[in-house]
This record gives C-alpha cells, structure tokens and sequence, in this order.
C-alpha cells in the first residue's frame, strides 16, 4: 500500500465541532437558505464555492467535508426549470400580442434567458448542496482518495 491509502483523510472523519455536538442539524429551510447564501449548511459561516460552482473540500470554520456532495445534474435541472417557468410565459405573451419576426424573439429571449440562468445556477447549486447535506449525503459519500 502506498503512503496516500495508509493515510485516512481528515474529511472522511469529520464529526460536528465539540461545541456543536450537543445541538443537532439545523432545519431543513435553514439548511437550505444557508447554501442560497453561499454559507455552510451546518454552522452558517463558511462559505460553499470557492470559485463560480466550485464547492470547496471542506468548511473553513467547521470542517464539514461539503467536497464530498456532488449535486450533479440537479442544480442545472431546477434553474432550467425556475427560468423557464419565468421567461416562457413572456415569450408566448410578446409573441400572440406582437408577433414580431424571429431574429427579434432570439436576440431578446436568448440573452434573458442565459443570463437568468447564470445568476440562478450558483444560488440553488448551493441549496443542493445544503439539501444533500442535511440528509446526510456527506457521510454515504465516497472519497476522493479512492
């Protein structure tokens, strides 16, 4: 066995703070309006992404191992769904009252409807994340060690 197999990452061990072992999980809303936040979804202080949707390896402040949640396809799948319930109605309302020609539709919708989609992604990727933490995905989840 190589030295990186012997030695066990301090993410797969991780345990709630000793201050925070008597309380238990927050709630379900509370978890998940601290990942629309961009803070942990345990303590409410760390932050969830290091970068755009890049979820950090660990909590700064508590630990929580949230690198192990991979939220996947979901994050895309509700902001798709969030959007297009948003600019859909638009379109179809713009389109029976105006009936303007395409290349208009597609140079005002498209936009819209990426940039919608851009601000929204990071928000409910971290809801996800919150989501899978408080059923307890972190402690199933595989490592990345192997």
């Amino acid at each position: 066995m190589n030295k990186m197999s012997e030695q066990t990452s301090p993410i797969a061990q991780w345990s709630p703070p000793v201050a925070a072992t008597q309380r238990e999980l927050p709630s379900f809303p509370t978890m998940i309006g601290r990942g629309l936040r961009n803070r942990c979804p345990y303590c409410g202080e760390g932050r969830v992404f290091s970068g755009y949707l890049k979820v950090v390896p660990a909590c700064s402040v508590c630990a929580a191992p949230l690198g192990r949640l991979h939220a996947e396809d979901a994050p895309p799948y509700f902001t798709i769904l969030l959007v297009g319930h948003l600019v859909v109605p638009g379109v179809f309302m713009v389109e029976r009252a105006y009936q303007p020609p395409i290349w208009l539709q597609m140079v005002v919708w498209l936009p819209l409807f990426t940039v919608l989609c851009m601000l929204v992604l990071r928000p409910i990727k971290g809801a996800v994340v919150g989501w899978m933490f408080r059923l307890g995905m972190a402690d199933k989840a595989p490592t990345s060690d192997g």
